[in-house]
Parts: structure tokens; sequence; C-alpha cells
């Protein structure tokens, strides 16, 4: 399936002559509206709808935007509003879509030997560093902390 498109599995499905199985997994039922068919049949319903699913993902959005700087699941929260703009909007759809495939791809690429072992090494040099740093701060100054330090 092209996932550039705004046509619905069905249709493209329809188009080329497959039938398509209404069980599939999510990623594979077609883009669009997930709202309740008595919504989508009256137009001013379906555009209220569609309102209220862009305020509540909007105000999550935020929250997660909010909690990037703060303690707080910044990303997760984020993922999560842009999840309930796919419940209604292509675009939210096709951003998850892309979203999960990359992910798919970076935890691929962290399984290669060769990757996670070089993660490895930069993580031990890091560490290595950290500690060198620790070092020097207790060798020169103490473990006495910065704000007991008495002004000079």
């Amino acid at each position: 399936m092209n996932t550039g498109s705004d046509e619905s599995v069905e249709v493209a499905a329809a188009t080329h002559g497959v039938t398509v199985n209404e069980g599939e997994g999510r990623d594979e039922r077609g883009l669009g509206s997930r709202a309740p068919e008595f919504v989508r049949a009256r137009r001013a319903l379906h555009l209220s709808w569609q309102v209220g699913v862009f305020v509540v993902g909007l105000a999550v959005v935020v929250a997660g935007v909010i909690m990037l700087p703060l303690p707080g699941p910044g990303w997760v929260v984020i993922f999560g509003g842009m999840a309930i703009w796919a419940t209604e909007f292509v675009w939210a759809q096709l951003v998850l879509r892309w979203t999960k495939r990359k992910v798919t791809e970076a935890a691929q690429r962290a399984l290669d030997p060769r990757v996670r072992r070089r993660n490895i090494i930069l993580t031990s040099v890091g560490l290595v560093i950290v500690a060198a740093l620790a070092g020097f701060y207790l060798w020169k100054f103490g473990l006495q902390m910065p704000w007991k330090i008495k002004d000079q």
C-alpha cells in the first residue's frame, strides 16, 4: 500500500482487484476517520467530532511538549496525542506510520552486532570520561557541595 496516498485500503485494493479482509491488523486498516457510523452520517456532528478530537489531541501534545524540559514522559505523551489525532485525521495516521517504520528500522539497526559493540564501547568511554572528571573534581575541591562554598 502506498502510504503517501489519501486513498483508503479498500479503494486501493478495489482498483487493483484485491479483496480486503476486515479482520486485518490496525496498521493495515484504511486511512480516514474512525468515528462511529452515526457520527459520520451527519456532517455537522462529524465536524464537531473532528473539532473535539483535534482539541483533545492538541491538549495532550501540548502537555507532552511541556514535559520535555520538565519531569515526565514527554515523547510518549506527544505520540499519544498523535495517536488521538490519528483516529480522525489522515495526516496524523501517515505521520504515525512513518514514525513506526523509522522506530522499527532503528530497532533492527540496534540489534546489529557491530552497532551494539560500537555502542558498548562508546558508553564505556563516556563512563570513563565522566569518572575521570568526577575524580578530578573530588581531588581538587573535596566532597564539599557547591552551595556550601563560602565567599572568598
